[in-house]
């Protein structure tokens, strides 16, 4: 198990851009996938971001393909996410998550541990 802080969110202009940090506690953080998914108001938590436990592998929302990577450093614990030409589509509650098997997979059902959430606005 990992505990999961996000880190990084906040108000942006459309066009600006955001890098949101997870940091992760436990000794195990390196063996896990991660993965970002959103929230926004009356809409279910969706997919954004993945990437495997050792980073050689990334996957992406077909709606951030190209704006957004994700990325980690297991000697931080942390996993990032850098959104840039941020649109006001993309305003949500960001969550992190850890999936222990590994994969970093697109269903959040597939995900054991999960962060509080932060908030990112873009203003049009």
């Amino acid at each position: 198990q990992v505990q999961l802080v996000e880190s990084g969110g906040g108000l942006v202009q459309a066009g600006g851009s955001l890098r949101l940090s997870c940091a992760a506690s436990g000794r195990t953080f390196s063996s896990y996938g991660m993965g970002w998914f959103r929230q926004a108001p009356g809409k279910e938590r969706e997919f954004v971001a993945s990437i495997t436990w050792s980073g050689g592998n990334t996957y992406y929302a077909d709606s951030v393909k190209g704006r957004f990577t994700i990325s980690r450093d297991n000697a931080k614990n942390t996993v990032y996410l850098q959104m840039n030409s941020l649109k006001p589509e993309d305003t949500a509650v960001y969550y992190c998550a850890g999936d222990a098997s590994g994969w970093g997979q697109k269903s959040r059902s597939e995900y054991d541990d999960w962060g509080q959430g932060t908030q990112v606005t873009v203003s049009s």
